[in-house]
């Protein structure tokens, strides 16, 4: 089972001479130096890649034609390399996630095989966490929650689907919380796995659950940042550039210094203590954005036909 913490376990393969030029210890493995290309064109690359549903080929060409020549194969090391470091220089910026929780799983081929992925949507359709499993069983759905319970806390409510062992795992890990099962109550997370799947789809298919993980987890990465569920690029002058200047501010923070990841393949807790949002500012880890509530998520945010009320 892979899950969003193993995403530093990355099968790099052997390194091309026109990609590297320099080893480095694993402190500083994360950092841009004895790379041959500049950091603004390898978080370009990066960027365009989890952001939009673009191939390694398609990237390599938006490239060529401002007079960038790189391989394929580089930018898919930028995309595997990069996106974990870029995830956790981010997260003293997260916003806090709400107490209503949607959980479900989806399905995505990685070599050919049926793998499972878990996620989770809170109320304001902030992409929780996820997880990719080989199996769908009782000890994936344990996994998961653990994990996300660690990161964000207990929630009020959870909304999954009829399946045996998310019943299971809510009533021992999260009793106290209002579970609800009821048909089309999950609409939320299933809408919002379209997102998922559409960014997937122009790809030729995932080779490996490591690399997959790294996909996946980036992509939700960058939904966040789009919705407005990170302190970063909150300066840009229209929404549509927040995304590339929350990359710029990341950039300075994974450059120069980088911290050296856990060597398990499970991701140490965050000592939110002495970890500093890169835009500077004080983030709230206590109260959800209620009023960073952006128009592009109007949508997901109705009311869902078919779906109970519930108490806020």
């Amino acid at each position: 089972m892979i899950s969003i913490g193993t995403v530093a376990l990355m099968d790099r393969g052997p390194s091309s001479e026109g990609d590297r030029v320099n080893h480095h210890s694993p402190a500083e493995s994360a950092s841009f130096a004895g790379y041959r290309f500049p950091p603004e064109v390898i978080l370009l690359a990066v960027r365009w890649y989890l952001r939009y549903g673009l191939s390694y080929r398609d990237v390599e060409e938006l490239l060529a034609e401002r007079g960038i020549d790189v391989d394929h194969v580089t930018v898919y090391r930028w995309v595997q390399r990069f996106t974990p470091p870029l995830i956790d220089a981010a997260r003293p910026c997260r916003h806090a996630v709400g107490d209503r929780w949607f959980v479900d799983e989806t399905y995505v081929k990685v070599n050919g095989v049926w793998r499972y992925v878990y996620r989770a949507v809170d109320q304001y359709g902030q992409i929780i966490d996820v997880y990719v499993s080989k199996r769908r069983n009782i000890a994936a759905a344990t996994h998961f929650f653990e994990t996300a319970l660690a990161g964000h806390g207990r929630p009020a409510e959870v909304t999954t689907i009829l399946a045996a062992p998310l019943l299971r795992v809510v009533d021992e890990l999260i009793p106290e919380a209002l579970h609800d099962t009821e048909q089309y109550a999950n609409n939320r997370i299933e809408r919002d796995h379209g997102r998922l799947k559409a960014r997937l789809r122009p790809m030729r298919g995932l080779l490996t659950d490591r690399t997959a993980s790294v996909v996946i987890s980036g992509h939700a990465f960058v939904q966040n940042l789009r919705r407005g569920h990170y302190e970063l690029g909150m300066e840009a002058d229209r929404k549509h550039l927040r995304l590339a200047a929350a990359f710029d501010e990341l950039a300075a923070v994974i450059g120069p210094n980088p911290e050296p990841r856990p060597p398990t393949g499970r991701t140490a807790p965050a000592d939110r203590s002495t970890q500093r949002c890169p835009s500077g500012t004080n983030t709230s880890w206590a109260t959800p954005p209620h009023w960073k509530l952006q128009s592009d998520q109007q949508d997901s945010l109705a009311p869902l036909t078919g779906t109970r009320a519930r108490a806020a």
